[in-house]
Parts: C-alpha cells; structure tokens; sequence
C-alpha cells in the first residue's frame, strides 16, 4: 500500500483548525500528523514530526505564516499549502515568494481541499485552479525588490527543460505536460526535479512566475 500523507494542521482558530481535520481525516490515504495553534509551534512541530505538507494559515500569532513557511521551507522539512480569506491578497504572495507549494482559499470545498492536498503530495504545487493563472500574471508582474528575471538563468537548462518550464508557465500539471510534450509522467518529474534545483527555485510555483517573468 503506498504511504499516507502525513498532514500538519496550523490554524489558529480552534474550531476552523478541527474543521480542516475533520476533512482530512475523512480520507483514507491522509494521516493528520499534528495540530499548530500559531506560527511558532507550526514551525517547532514540523521539525519534530517532519510531516509531507503543512496546512498553513497565513494569519497566526507569535510567527505569522507566512514567515513560518519561510522556515518550514528553508530548512527542508515539508512542502506548505497556503490557507487564506482572500485569493490575491498580500498574504499569498508573500508565501509563495517564500517557498510555499501552492495555496487554497479557506471556503474551498471538501473534496477539492482533499485533492489540492493530494496534488502537492505528488509535486505539483500550483492549486486552486480558477485563479492559477490570474495569480501567476499578477505574481509575476510585481517581482521581488522591483527587479526582473535575468535570461541568463536559462543558460544552463536543456532545450527539453526549458520547454517543461514554459508548460510550468501556462499552470499545467505533469500529466498535462506529459501529454504536450508527448513524455511518460514520471520523465517530467525528472524535468521539473532538475529544473527546480539549476535554477535555484523552492517550489513549482517560482518556476511558473519566472516563466511569466521571462515570456517563456
């Protein structure tokens, strides 16, 4: 049997938090590793329990979670799923500049909360389909520190890599890829894996901002 997903919860609303666990739970292939109440112990228990995802609140006390996922990411211990009250608000940014996989809007659907879980779970971080690419064009049209991606970070990717990229761009998943490109599936997970660490990117996310960045 393959493994279940190992989920840490970090919410700081208590009946919101038992919500998404209850949800979770409710799905034989997730397993909730662990409840967060803020930022701070969200970081503490990813060390401890080393989860597959982190369900992420963006607004907690003590470590808002944005710089939570900051930490999370950074030190490599689990992919992060963005939770917020509004679809492009400053919190969603900030995280996904951080490293998150992806993000979801807390009024999202049981069943489509399951399957963004599900879908970060197999590295395809991009979510909640109906605002990926107004949120990747409005991601990329305001860079970090006012500057542009150089073209030159391109120069060391393979022409097939760079075509696994632009694909990232458009908000495809890897099956979608796969049938573009005419490859098996787990080809371009090998793409997008050694694309991700030449370019120096944390989540597929990034990539798919530089590719917008770039006109890829």
């Amino acid at each position: 049997m393959t493994p279940a997903i190992r989920v840490l919860v970090a919410e700081d609303q208590s009946a919101v938090r038992a919500g998404l666990v209850l949800i979770l739970r409710s799905a034989p292939d997730i397993e909730v590793a662990g409840e967060a109440a803020d930022g701070e112990q969200a970081v503490e228990l990813a060390r401890e329990l080393r989860p597959d995802l982190v369900l992420m609140d963006v607004q907690m006390p003590r470590l808002d979670g944005v710089s939570a996922t900051r930490r999370i990411v950074a030190e490599g211990l689990a992919d992060v799923l963005v939770l917020t009250t509004f679809d492009l608000d400053a919190y969603v940014f900030g995280a996904l500049r951080a490293g998150a996989a992806g993000f979801l809007l807390k009024h999202t659907e049981a069943r489509d909360l399951l399957a963004a879980v599900r879908t970060v779970a197999r590295g395809e971080g991009i979510v909640a389909p109906a605002v990926t690419r107004r949120l990747i064009a409005e991601f990329a049209a305001v860079p970090a520190r006012g500057t542009r991606a150089d073209p030159a970070v391109l120069e060391g990717l393979t022409r097939r890599e760079r075509e696994v990229l632009s694909c990232i761009g458009e908000g495809l998943s890897n099956a979608g890829i796969a049938k573009r490109l005419h490859m098996a599936e787990g080809t371009v997970k090998t793409h997008v894996s050694r694309l991700l660490a030449k370019l120096e990117l944390r989540s597929r996310v990034q990539a798919a901002v530089l590719a917008q960045e770039l006109g890829i």
